[in-house]
């Protein structure tokens, strides 16, 4: 399997804007080279309105939803080599947006333009960055966000009329880091339960 090898690491903790490495050495050190970076870190805090968002969470999620994966690119940047893959987690958030989770829908949105002007930047090293950009999905992150009312309904509103499971986004990011994508570069995939968006 070309994916034997894989390994899950985070070697970077975000604490105000400083990143420091865990105990935990990163994959480079072991291995010689980055294939494969995946920024997937993300919270989000519902808040009825603009006026009821707190300063210091939304300087929170600015700083887990998109100053991580502008820095933690920043620091696998000198071990990725042609052909590696960056792959970014967005939301249907940047192109639907969400009432009450203002600040999380302007950090996917930012995701979304980072990872196309990080595409211009890298495609002459020979580095492909991409998105995926999923819609309503059973994480942990949803019992966490919302109240019980809201879970029970979740994912209803799409087209096909439920929330996505975990198993049916991982296959976006499988194929974005293989090779069958080698001609894909700046592009969004959209798990989201069929919802059209404008890319």
């Amino acid at each position: 399997s070309p994916f034997r090898n894989c390994r899950t690491a985070s070697p970077f903790r975000n604490r105000a804007l400083q990143f420091t490495r865990t105990t935990a050495p990163p994959p480079w050190q072991e291995f010689g080279r980055i294939d494969v970076l995946v920024n997937n870190a993300g919270e989000q805090h519902l808040a009825e309105d603009v006026a009821a968002m707190e300063p210091a969470t939304v300087q929170r999620t600015f700083r887990t939803n998109i100053y991580s994966q502008i820095f933690l690119c920043r620091a696998a940047w000198p071990h990725l080599k042609r052909g590696a893959s960056i792959i970014n987690t967005s939301s249907v958030a940047a192109y639907s947006g969400h009432p009450q989770l203002l600040d999380y829908s302007a950090t996917k949105g930012a995701i979304t333009s980072f990872t196309r002007a990080l595409h211009m930047a890298a495609i002459t090293s020979g580095i492909r960055v991409n998105a995926v950009a999923p819609g309503p999905i059973w994480t942990p992150l949803i019992p966490a966000s919302f109240p019980d009312e809201k879970v029970q309904g979740f994912g209803t509103g799409t087209t096909m009329g439920r929330a996505g499971q975990p198993a049916e986004v991982a296959p976006s990011y499988v194929f974005l880091a293989s090779e069958d994508s080698s001609y894909i570069s700046g592009q969004s995939l959209h798990p989201n339960g069929g919802r059209v968006v404008n890319a």
